[in-house]
């Protein structure tokens, strides 16, 4: 079985959509867990295309092979022994032909490999810092009541659609947790941030909370922010804003799966 870019680089991409969703969990940076069968599936699917396509391409070179070979034996001597330079010439040239993959071709793998041995990162601060969502509902009103005890741990959706809409301020006088990665603007503002994906990282949106009275960490670092609600304007208006006075700010591990759910 020879060695051909195309099964290569199918049975590279196999692998590595095995390793980020068969064994780890690395594939929760790109899509949504309840996609994990279908990953598995596809990559066993490109491994056996990769392997049948280099079997099935040696069985025809094998029968071609076989076929030129026989129209040889069946010339009388004589014809033979006159033709047989031409005839291997020929054939070989065919062989040639038939067997020979351009060395360019082999490039091709380079990025199924690197995927396989470097999965890229979850979108960070750079997807962040362009594109902001609100995912509150559409209107003011009254919000349920928060738990009982603080601190309260709330997602920064939950925190935006909140601290935009919630006509009566069920955040005053709370002690609010968030957790996020961090992103800043030019101007030294700061956020912690967390990505909304409905199905893929593909169309990921931003939810942002502003941070206040708190040294800025490093971008991209994970942080656990406690602290209190900060009114900024009239529910509803532009001038509301999801913004945060921050008492601690603590460094956590990045999560298995970086994503905030619906």
């Amino acid at each position: 079985m020879r060695l051909r870019p195309q099964g290569v680089l199918l049975i590279l991409c196999g692998a590595a959509l095995l390793r980020i969703a068969l064994f780890s969990e690395l594939y929760l940076r790109y899509v949504k867990e309840g996609l994990r069968p279908y990953l598995v599936i596809s990559g066993v699917a490109l491994i056996v295309l990769g392997l049948v396509g280099m079997i099935g391409r040696d069985e025809d070179e094998d029968e071609d092979k076989y076929e030129h070979g026989h129209e040889y034996e069946v010339h009388d001597e004589d014809a033979h022994e006159a033709h047989a330079g031409h005839g291997q010439e020929t054939h070989a040239g065919h062989d040639h032909d038939h067997t020979r993959n351009p060395r360019i071709a082999w490039l091709l793998t380079a990025p199924a490999l690197a995927l396989l041995l470097f999965p890229p990162p979850a979108l960070g601060s750079y997807s962040a810092g362009r594109e902001e969502a609100r995912v509150a509902a559409q209107g003011t009103g009254t919000f349920p009541e928060l738990p009982a005890g603080d601190p309260v741990d709330l997602t920064l959706g939950a925190f935006a659609s909140r601290a935009e809409w919630d006509t009566g301020a069920s955040m005053k006088n709370r002690t609010i947790r968030l957790t996020g990665f961090v992103t800043r603007d030019d101007d030294g503002t700061w956020y912690i941030a967390r990505l909304l994906v409905t199905c893929c990282a593909a169309d990921a949106q931003a939810l942002k909370v502003q941070i206040r009275d708190a040294d800025v960490p490093a971008p991209d670092a994970w942080v656990t922010v406690t602290g209190t609600w900060h009114p900024t304007g009239k529910p509803g208006s532009d001038a509301a804003r999801p913004v945060l006075d921050a008492a601690s700010v603590k460094r956590v591990p990045a999560p298995s799966d970086p994503y905030e759910k619906r």
